[in-house]
């Protein structure tokens, strides 16, 4: 079976999205119509023995499929570096990409799949692509995916990253022609991006959390948020140096008590809280009335809407 690492299809369709983790599965299912995306389904199945056979009854009351399926991995489950676009044939990109990493992952590049996610340049002076994110997995972990795919009877077309998913939701809150900044934050970790008419530029990870920023006492809680402020700022900072021809109109953040208010005193861009239901109808899903609720599906609902990126 080919590899379906980050494939990207052609065609419109409805894409049902499965994060396969140690102890739960997660799955979303976004429909598509002339009134824009509507959120079918978002639910979370605890397990506590083989992924193989719990991901078969996820399948088993599913019934049938009319959909295409793509499975979201964990941050651990990959690597994506920003890197330099080779000159190369687009033909070749991959291939040449492939050869760049060999000094920048811990294992042969011959024992990689990679892809590779385009930056674009500034349209304006009709500039190519200057960098391009490479997308790298092990094959033995890409080919384990597809294998527990196909033992529990899923059809797999897709696998993708958090990255890709946090995309397609700025997508939704985007302005023409104008950057939007996204930060979501789990219990472990964040996620910045910055994207523009549905491409990503900026995708970086910090290590700030909900574990640091909720439940921490006082004072460890107060150093986090500081640490991520000072991140953030750096960031877009950085990128203003890198891409002065995306202009970042506004920052989106999943709502964390204390988190909000301090970014928008500190950073020099609005700041509002991300509300999914202001872009996607999730009436289908009533417990996605609960903010926390909604904000811990962020990524599994945005790799179900990887038909609407067009990727």
């Amino acid at each position: 079976m080919r590899s379906p690492f980050l494939r990207r299809r052609a065609r419109q369709a409805d894409w049902l999205a499965v994060a396969v983790h140690d102890d739960r599965i997660e799955l979303a299912l976004v429909a598509r119509g002339t009134q824009g995306c509507a959120l079918l389904q978002c639910q979370s199945h605890a397990y506590d023995g083989s992924p193989v056979e719990a991901l078969g009854r996820v399948r088993r009351a599913l019934g049938p499929t009319h959909w295409m399926c793509s499975n979201l991995l964990e941050a651990g489950g990959y690597q994506m570096q920003l890197t330099e676009a080779p000159a190369v044939p687009e033909a070749e990109m991959r291939e040449a990409v492939r050869w760049k990493l060999t000094e920048l992952i811990d294992y042969p590049v011959d024992q990689a799949t990679v892809d590779v996610v385009h930056v674009r340049g500034d349209v304006r002076n009709g500039a190519r692509a200057q960098y391009v994110y490479a997308v790298s997995a092990r094959n033995t972990e890409v080919a384990a995916r597809m294998r527990l795919f196909h033992d529990a009877g899923f059809p797999l077309h897709a696998i993708d990253v958090p990255e890709m998913a946090q995309r397609n939701v700025a997508r939704l809150f985007e302005q023409p022609d104008r950057g939007l900044a996204l930060l979501c934050v789990n219990q472990r970790s964040g996620l910045l991006t910055i994207t523009r008419d549905g491409e990503l530029y900026l995708a970086r990870r910090t290590d700030v959390g909900l574990s640091q920023l909720v439940d921490a006492s006082g004072e460890v809680r107060t150093q986090a948020l500081d640490r991520l402020v000072l991140e953030l700022q750096r960031s877009l900072d950085h990128f203003e140096r890198q891409f002065g021809h995306v202009v970042v109109s506004r920052l989106l953040v999943t709502p964390v008590p204390a988190l909000l208010p301090r970014l928008q005193s500190n950073l020099d861009v609005p700041v509002e809280p991300l509300k999914l239901d202001d872009a996607l109808d999730l009436s289908a899903v009533p417990e996605l009335a609960d903010p926390a609720r909604q904000h811990a599906c962020v990524h599994i609902i945005g790799a179900a809407m990887r038909g609407e990126a067009g990727k």
